[in-house]
């Protein structure tokens, strides 16, 4: 089974505190079928648990650090809202979306350079 960036942080931090799965689930409001989910990237990590993991086991500055980036690796899908978009953003976001998957990296950099500022 393979676990995400946030899986393997999560499941570090049972260990050492001689938790189990059931445990953390527990912590966080939420059943291990979905804490489980989550960790192999099924789910996306939900908002608030940043905030209740580094509670709980009482992380520092750089351990919080490393659990907000394994979250940010670990998502598997993002929301746009286009509600108050205007139609040329919607259409981007739109063809973005359309040509996400069979895109290649080349073009993924220099749309990431292009919305960064960079010249291409």
């Amino acid at each position: 089974m393979a676990y995400t960036a946030f899986g393997e942080f999560v499941r570090i931090l049972r260990i050492k505190h001689h938790e189990v799965m059931g445990d953390m689930a527990q912590v966080l409001g939420t059943s291990t079928a979905f804490l489980s989910a989550v960790e192999t990237g099924k789910k996306n990590v939900p908002e608030g648990w940043s905030e209740k993991i580094a509670e709980h086991y009482g992380l520092s500055s750089a351990e919080r650090a490393e659990l907000d980036q394994a979250i940010e690796k670990s998502r598997t899908q993002a929301k746009i809202i286009l509600k108050d978009a205007s139609s040329t953003k919607r259409e981007m976001a739109l063809q973005v979306a359309r040509s996400f998957e069979g895109m290649d990296d080349e073009t993924a950099a220099k749309i990431i350079a292009l919305l960064e500022g960079e010249k291409l």
